[in-house]
């Protein structure tokens, strides 16, 4: 299947894959194949992607995952391959999680916002150990 992992400033990731698994929002998921379509929404973590070459791991800070029977289309806010991340990137993320907790209006954001951070908070601390 074809994996594309896009971040607003750049395709990080093109390529066929056996599988990529996903943080997704409700819970990680691993896709194959020809995986039913569906999307869903990322929370920050790590993406593992699986291919001929070996796995690959990917940090995602958030974003969105579009899956078809042909492949998967990961639209992150950022994402970096695991080796190049760096506490300065998950600490940025972090600070900008808690700028949006300050500015949130309504309770789902909120909710959001603060999901965001003590996810961040998780991957600063896995990162550090």
């Amino acid at each position: 299947m074809r994996l594309d992992i896009v971040t607003p400033e750049k395709q990080l990731l093109s390529e066929e894959v056996k599988s990529v698994q996903l943080p997704g929002m409700d819970g990680d998921m691993t896709i194959m194949g020809t995986h039913a379509p569906m999307v869903t929404t990322l929370r920050p973590g790590v993406v593992i992607v699986e291919s001929d070459g070996g796995k690959q791991e990917i940090v995602v800070t958030g974003g969105f995952a579009e899956i078809s029977s042909e492949g998967t289309s990961i639209l992150a806010e950022l994402a970096v391959p695991k080796a190049d991340l760096t506490g300065e990137l998950v600490e940025r993320a972090v600070k900008e999680a808690e700028e949006a907790l300050e500015l949130a209006s309504t309770d789902p954001d909120k909710a959001a916002a603060a999901l965001k951070i003590n996810d961040m908070n998780e991957l600063l601390a896995r990162h550090s150990a």
